[in-house]
């Protein structure tokens, strides 16, 4: 094994997956790509702001989304000597993941994250992961970071 994918975003789920991630790469030596996926989708924009109003409020998503992978690492992965990689995308995170698990030798997500949905076991990102990703998929329960304590 070589490439680990891991999904991210700000959630628990999120935490335990790359917690798991990052413990099962440094077993088998391989690189860690932790991906967070983010939507821009701005219900208007305030012309009044100038007509670069769209790319501001299009980088602070990004910024926004790139923090929270900052955070995740710094709490989780600070003492960690491996290869990790941050990826940013503007896509939905099931497309992104899907796509990423091409170069991947296992995609790792948690199993809910912010979705409408939070009591089902699975959230609709780990569901279509599950059923389009290229690579084997570990679904990574939320109880594993408090059964680990």
């Amino acid at each position: 094994m070589k490439r680990i994918v891991v999904g991210v975003d700000d959630s628990d789920g999120a935490r335990c997956a790359l917690h798991w991630a990052l413990a099962h790469a440094a077993a088998f030596g391989a690189s860690v790509e932790v991906v967070h996926a983010y939507e821009f989708r701005p219900a208007w924009i305030d012309y009044d702001e100038g007509a670069d109003a769209l790319e501001r409020w299009r980088t602070r998503a990004e910024d926004a989304a790139r923090a929270c992978v900052r955070r995740l690492l710094t709490d989780t992965a600070k003492d960690v000597d491996l290869s990790v990689e941050e990826v940013v995308v503007p896509s939905d995170a099931g497309t992104a993941l899907v796509e990423r698990s091409k170069h991947a030798d296992l995609l790792v997500v948690g199993s809910r994250g912010r979705g409408a949905f939070a009591g089902l076991l699975l959230g609709s990102v780990s569901r279509r992961c599950i059923e389009h990703a290229s690579c084997p998929v570990v679904v990574v329960p939320s109880t594993v970071m408090s059964d680990a304590a």
